[in-house]
């Protein structure tokens, strides 16, 4: 495929500035930048672009959004980049009404899956793993683009039918056990891939937050209020109310959208907020109504680390403050400290393992200059010399590294530099 004239161009200017503020960042960027549209991006028979996430050849809608997202400020700028992230939408949006639990997809009706036992089946869905998340990212995507662009060509009758699709989900699964028909389970396969209970997850009670399967990693939630996942979820339906109307007065949608956005939110206020004899307040990772709580965060975004970049909270924001300090410590059982660097892992990937989104994310969030400059640092020593980002590597020895193509990654990376320099 093309590359987009302008991503090319851009590539080479952010480099030029980045050796002027940042040299030592300098030589990742052009691949970083680009590794999403050279790697990931194809267009199928129907005309229409679909984005693998990298070494696994479906689409995640997760993924694919973040895989586009530090493209979508050069879009008027190229009616080709254009092109692919509109389309990127609307296909976003026809999966979701295929099938609203379903997290990643086939680029043709293949069939290839995991045979899971959940009780509904298309031949497009790759995995079925129900996250929360997947249904906000598409929104997400779509408000940049649109905020970008002014381009209502978005909003279709998919478009629509998917905001309605994703209100309805989150609804039911307010109720996860009186009212949601979803089930996953998996056999043969480690514990965090399948859910407990006949797979319907562990009990959880009433909160007003709305329950997941499974994390941002693809392992199955603990508890089933993802207080992250709850953050995306109130900041996109907001972008789905604004939506609602201004791309179709729609005012039902509109107010389903803020009245659903306001109950989850005092749902984590009321339900995800710890008083933490160290750290003071604090949000937790996990809830289930009951009592019951996860004081721990993933590398993987949505995560509490991440709430100000996704415009949950500002990154002075008390609540947060606390809260970060504590994920960015021992206290965190997925922090950790080595030789080669320090920050956060994932039960996904195991002990000692850190990731380079955590520590992008890291970046991404802090106001201070020498902090950032660190996390570069620990960034740009530890690709184990192929200039690229990967899922995770040891914090002793960066040459012990999971995915070594994980387009994802080097997207959120190349958006750090770009902020750094443009912004």
């Amino acid at each position: 495929m093309e590359i987009p004239k302008i991503l090319l161009q851009k590539a080479d200017e952010i480099t030029e500035k980045l050796k002027e503020k940042y040299p030592e960042a300098a030589p990742f960027f052009k691949g970083c930048f680009l590794n999403t549209i050279e790697t990931t991006v194809t267009r199928l028979d129907d005309g229409g672009y679909f984005v693998i996430t990298g070494d696994i050849p479906a689409m995640w809608l997760r993924d694919s959004a973040a895989q586009l997202t530090h493209y979508i400020r050069y879009a008027n700028e190229d009616e080709d980049l254009k092109e692919i992230i509109r389309s990127v939408i609307e296909r976003q949006a026809q999966f979701v009404c295929i099938d609203p639990y379903a997290n990643a997809f086939n680029a043709a009706p293949n069939s290839h899956s995991h045979n899971d036992e959940t009780d509904f089946y298309h031949e497009l869905i790759w995995e079925r793993k129900y996250e929360v998340d997947s249904l906000c990212a598409p929104l997400y995507l779509a408000h940049e683009y649109y905020k970008q662009t002014s381009d209502d060509s978005i909003f279709t009758e998919n478009f629509r039918k998917m905001m309605y699709f994703i209100v309805d989900v989150f609804k039911k699964e307010q109720n996860h056990f009186q009212r949601s028909s979803y089930f996953f389970n998996r056999q043969n396969c480690p514990q965090t891939d399948t859910l407990p209970g006949n797979g319907k997850g562990n009990e959880v009670a009433y909160t007003g937050m709305t329950w997941s399967g499974f994390r941002p990693s693809d392992d199955r939630c603990v508890y089933g209020y993802l207080v992250p996942s709850n953050m995306m979820a109130v900041c996109a339906l907001k972008k789905a109310a604004e939506f609602a109307n201004i791309g179709y007065e729609d005012n039902k949608l509109e107010s389903e959208c803020r009245s659903l956005a306001f109950d989850i939110d005092e749902g984590i206020k009321e339900h995800a907020v710890y008083d933490h004899p160290k750290f003071g307040r604090i949000f937790a990772y996990e809830v289930n109504g009951k009592g019951d709580i996860i004081l721990m965060d993933d590398a993987n975004s949505p995560s509490l680390l991440a709430a100000p970049y996704l415009g949950y909270v500002d990154k002075s924001n008390e609540l947060y403050r606390n809260t970060r300090n504590f994920v960015l410590s021992l206290s965190n059982p997925w922090y950790f400290e080595g030789r080669v660097a320090k920050g956060v892992g994932s039960p996904h990937t195991g002990h000692n393992k850190i990731w380079h989104i955590a520590l992008t994310m890291q970046a991404l969030t802090s106001g201070d200059e020498a902090e950032i400059r660190k996390c570069l640092d620990m960034i740009t020593h530890s690709h184990a010399d192929t200039f690229l980002m990967h899922e995770s590597f040891d914090k002793d020895d960066d040459t012990l590294f999971t995915r070594p193509w994980f387009a994802w990654a080097n997207s959120l990376f190349a958006e750090l530099l770009i902020r750094l320099v443009e912004n």
